[in-house]
């Protein structure tokens, strides 16, 4: 992904931007680890890192939580590359995992989990994490997708990023894959949403009116000493100078390696119709009281959601308004090759994880039984 480095004078050393061929995509999922016995967090993380292959270990991280583990694609000019390339992983990491008596699952939260079991991974940065949060640090672990997309040069990056923020309340519909947490049904799509809020510098950051302006908003509080380095704003969408991508962070982790994959070309076709052509009004972008409440909103009702609609001045069925994304996206997704990434997608919005996950638990509450359900399909 990494071309050349455009360098914004008197810019810190952070923020120059490693130029990325634009619109490549990564994908990282945050997976849960389990204990097949009777599928509770495996809080097991610093006994597996040692034991992986390289091949396998140049793709893995650590992450704040002894539970999970961070499963991350190399840069693809396709979605589809990139899919491929992250069910192999998920592939390896299972029979890793077998080896062990342990399995992986992916969801925005385990369903039974509770803080008290939580344990903090030994990495100097979650150490950090958690002597600088103390028992936020412990609520019960979140797991996420993220989705990179390779930008050019830092004023599209700052285009995008901001344009980009109009989508999150739509993405976190679509992927709301937390409806339990701690043994029961809290009535939200992605109970992930509320559970992460607790930690600091998350949400829709604001629109920014150049890279110049970000970087100087970003470096006061470097200065400050607020945290170490950017990759401590936990954003739903923020700019990786380092990898010369926007990442987009709102979303749940997926079940199945299919759906983050939809999800990821999603994104990608999303990002070129925005630096592109442009999509969505200006006066939905600068109103950020409107999408904080939309994302509420997503959060709650998933793709049952009626979003705000500044032009229409009423609520809007979250369905209608992904036909009217894909619409505009269509012929955006082609010119990347994600065309036929994107055919799921209908079924996805039709059942999304968190709607799945009711279904499979029904009436019986045997959230054991959902989590098996959840590790089965990992790498399916």
């Amino acid at each position: 992904m990494l071309a050349k480095r455009i360098a914004v004078p008197t810019v810190p050393a952070w923020a120059t931007w490693n130029s990325s061929r634009p619109y490549t995509i990564g994908i990282e999922e945050e997976v849960m680890l389990l204990d097949p016995h009777d599928w509770s967090l495996a809080q097991r993380i610093d006994d597996i890192l040692p034991r992986l292959s390289p091949e396998l270990a140049c793709f893995v991280t650590a992450e704040t939580h002894a539970a999970a583990i961070e499963l991350a694609s190399s840069p693809h000019e396709t979605a589809a590359g990139a899919a491929q390339q992250m069910h192999s992983l998920r592939v390896a990491l299972s029979a890793k995992l077998a080896g062990l008596g342990l399995r992986a699952g992916s969801a925005g939260t385990h369903p039974t989990a509770v803080w008290t079991e939580t344990e903090i991974s030994g990495g100097a940065r979650y150490q950090l994490i958690y002597s600088s949060m103390h028992e936020l640090a412990h609520r019960e672990p979140t797991f996420a997708l993220h989705v990179h997309i390779g930008v050019s040069d830092p004023e599209a990056a700052i285009r995008l990023h901001n344009r980009m923020r109009a989508h999150v309340p739509l993405l976190l519909a679509l992927s709301g894959n937390s409806p339990y947490w701690q043994g029961r049904n809290t009535g939200l799509a992605s109970a992930r949403t509320p559970l992460f809020q607790a930690f600091p510098r998350v949400g829709i950051p604001r629109a920014f009116t150049s890279y110049e302006h970000y970087v100087e908003t970003v470096d006061l509080l470097l200065r400050c000493e607020a945290f170490p380095e950017p990759t401590f704003l936990w954003w739903d969408v923020r700019p990786q100078p380092r990898l010369g991508t926007i990442e987009v962070r709102i979303m749940d982790a997926q079940t199945t390696s299919t759906q983050s994959a939809t999800l990821a070309a999603l994104v990608a076709s999303i990002a070129h119709l925005e630096l592109e052509e442009g999509y969505h009004p200006e006066e939905l972008i600068d109103a950020p009281e409107l999408l904080a409440e939309n994302r509420f909103l997503a959060a709650r009702d998933g793709m049952q959601a009626r979003l705000l609609d500044p032009i229409a001045a009423r609520p809007l069925p979250a369905s209608q308004l992904l036909e009217r994304l894909l619409e505009a996206v269509s012929p955006h997704a082609a010119d990347l090759g994600c065309a036929d990434d994107l055919e799921p997608l209908a079924a996805l919005a039709s059942e999304t994880g968190a709607a799945r996950q009711l279904r499979i638990v029904g009436d019986d509450e045997r959230l054991d039984h959902l989590v098996a359900c959840i590790s089965d399909a990992f790498a399916g």
